[in-house]
């Protein structure tokens, strides 16, 4: 084990797929913002959940609810109104579980869609959307994620929005599942870690790719400086899924239970990771067997 790490950050586990579940609701382009809309109280649920599982960070259910996705699967003017309630929502959760200490990450997430930076507007325009999500969020947050990042100019425009709240940033890209340790677009992690260090972010991570993808991607993770993690998502492909489509093209992996997904997390620990967690199909039970196997090598409290 990395010799300076000696506490671990334990994440939650995805949002939109658990939602879906619960909420029985059919598949919607704006996926866990329609449970949003429509059933606040299983967000609320989902997230206390997570908290008793474990998860010592929460993210805010405000993924799908860019102005640009609204724009294209509902009404742009749904925007503030979905921030709000996702805020007050995850605010509720944190004091209804009595977990005071639990912190409350803002999200800044691919603004048209995920995995397809092809799809994403120019920095300029990119910036400008993240200072509208920024601006609705920090005074209730405690950092920021800007996750699922699949580009380096993807990753600098949210990173330079959230930077500007004065606090903490974190920062998770998702890489290529082909194991070549680069982002969606093809920069290579490498070069994304350089921007990054120079942005001087508060941590750096890999997300929502496959858990062997993140193996081959760490030596590049760990080229830079700072706190490192990662949190994986339990799905077969995501080559289905196009902008403005429905989650219900993908499909779930059957060898990434809770035990088999907490030895990969247990072996990003072993190679100094310092934040882990959970993306889309990791769930409360997940989480709650990778905080055991923390607590049993004294890792977290």
């Amino acid at each position: 084990m990395n010799k300076s790490i000696t506490q671990v950050t334990l994440l939650d586990g995805g949002m939109g797929q658990e939602l879906l579940k619960r909420s029985g609701a059919k598949p919607s382009p704006l996926w866990s913002a329609q449970v949003l809309m429509d059933t606040p109280d299983i967000v609320r649920d989902l997230h206390i959940d997570f908290i008793r599982a474990g998860a010592q960070v929460i993210t805010l259910n405000s993924y799908s609810a860019t102005p640009e996705r609204l724009a294209r699967d509902a009404d742009e003017s749904l925007f503030e109104g979905l921030q709000q309630k996702a805020i007050e929502v995850a605010i509720s959760a944190r004091k209804k579980s009595q977990k005071a200490n639990v912190k409350i990450a803002g999200s800044l997430p691919p603004l048209y869609a995920s995995y397809r930076p092809d799809q994403a507007p120019g920095y300029d325009e990119m910036l400008a959307t993240y200072r509208r999500v920024v601006n609705v969020q920090q005074s209730s947050v405690d950092l920021f994620i800007c996750e699922t990042m699949a580009s380096i100019v993807e990753a600098r425009a949210a990173t330079t929005a959230a930077k500007e709240s004065g606090l903490p940033v974190w920062v998770a890209m998702t890489v290529s599942d082909d194991t070549s340790a680069t982002l969606r677009n093809g920069d290579a992690v490498t070069e994304a870690v350089k921007v990054l260090d120079a942005l001087v972010v508060d941590a750096k991570l890999i997300n929502c790719s496959k858990p062997e993808a993140i193996d081959a991607a760490w030596t590049s993770l760990q080229s830079g400086t700072g706190p490192i993690g990662a949190y994986a998502n339990g799905f077969t492909s995501i080559s289905a899924l196009e902008p403005g489509g429905t989650v219900d093209t993908l499909s779930a992996r059957h060898d990434l239970g809770p035990e088999n997904y907490a030895d990969f997390v247990m072996g990003w620990v072993e190679q100094g990771a310092a934040i882990v967690g959970g993306c889309c199909e990791v769930g409360p039970e997940h989480i709650a067997t990778i905080a055991k196997r923390l607590r049993e090598k004294k890792l977290i409290a």
